[in-house]
Order: structure tokens, then sequence, then C-alpha cells
């Protein structure tokens, strides 16, 4: 059995990874910001932990992972405002991989998006762009730690069933991917040491996830 902590923990696909890990024999922290989610992460068996990452320092950070023996990064402000996307998708993002060094956690999953990179093309007057900044830069910073990082792209986002199945390559053509194919994926980086290092571009399609996933090189 692993300790596993994910922050985000009441998003859509982070309450199927939760599902998924405790299903699976894991202990699962579920890091949350209002206190009126924990019924419904105590129902997917983890332990949620009121937490909210946009104030808490590394070091407050730290004390809350620590005794983990992984993270998954499934929080984001939303689509909020500019000044809120940099303070969570990119700054929080940051203070909790140092938090997690700091305390000897060094797996790390980042749920990110197809297309993540700092040349991403967005104009600055486009919604998205401080989305787009801030996620290339959290993933860039996670790229240079010592962590054994994993970072997940997939593409636009669905409520579907999960098909259990997915394309990967950074060349696949951007169509949706189910939320719950993310958890799955997700439930399948974090047993699958190969993935480490890694920046795993996906969509829904044909190839089943465990296969598709042992197949990363």
């Amino acid at each position: 059995m692993t300790k596993i902590a994910i922050i985000g923990g009441h998003g859509k696909v982070a309450l199927h990874l939760a599902r998924l890990l405790t299903a699976d024999g894991h202990e699962v922290t579920s890091l949350i910001r209002n206190p009126a989610h924990s019924t419904d992460v105590a129902a997917t068996g983890a332990t949620p932990m009121l937490a909210d990452v946009e104030n808490l320092s590394t070091d407050e950070l730290a004390t809350a992972l620590a005794g983990q023996d992984a993270v998954v990064w499934s929080a984001g402000a939303g689509g909020g405002s500019a000044e809120r996307t940099y303070a969570v998708d990119r700054d929080a993002a940051i203070r909790s991989m140092n938090a997690a060094a700091q305390v000897g956690i060094y797996r790390y999953v980042m749920v990110s998006y197809q297309g993540s990179r700092a040349d991403h093309g967005a104009s600055p007057d486009d919604g998205m762009f401080a989305y787009y900044e801030a996620k290339a830069a959290a993933d860039d910073y996670l790229r240079a730690t010592s962590l054994s990082w994993t970072i997940l792209g997939p593409s636009t986002l669905t409520l579907n069933v999960a098909t259990g199945a997915i394309t990967v390559g950074s060349d696949v053509p951007s169509r949706d991917t189910s939320r719950e194919n993310v958890a799955l994926v997700a439930a399948a980086v974090l047993a699958s040491d190969n993935t480490v290092g890694k920046f795993i571009e996906f969509t829904d399609g044909d190839v089943p996830i465990d296969e598709a996933i042992a197949a990363i090189r």
C-alpha cells in the first residue's frame, strides 16, 4: 500500500482517481479548500484534508504532505482571474513541488494539458493566456527539480464515461479526453516507473491504457 496525496481533491479527475486508488488498496489523502466538499471526498474512500494551497507557504504545505509517498497535482484556479490563475496554477504548484522535496516525497504527477509549453503561441489577449503561461512555468519548474516527475497532457476534457483506451503522442490531433480516462492514466503512471521524466500527451483513443502506458519509453 502506498500513501498518495491528491492536491485539488474535489476536482472531477481527482474524485475519480481517489476511487481508483483506494479501491486498489492505497491510502489517499485529498487536499481540499472548501470544508463542504469533505463528504464527497470521503465517499471515494479518501481522507479529506482542509488545505487552501493558494495561501499556504512551502513549509505549511510540507507539513500537510509529510508522510506521503507520492503527490498528484490536480488543482487549478478553474478559469478565474489571471491573478488567481498565476497564484494557483503556477505559484502554489511550484510551492507544492518544493514542499514535496523538503519532506522526502519524490514521486510527483502533474495533471497539465496537451500542448503545454512555453512557446504555446497564444496572444496575451487570449482569455486562456494566463493559464497557458502558468501551466508552462509550473511544468518547466517541475522538469528542473530532482523529483521523479510525470506530466500528463490530456486534450479537451469531457464528462464522458471512460473508454479505458487512449492514443499517446505529441503529434496526435487534439480531440476530447474523458476525465475518467485521465484518472485511469494517472493511476497507471503512479504504478509505472517507465513514465518518470515523461510528458505524456494523450486523447481518448484505441489503445488500452495499461498497454499504452507500458509502451512509453
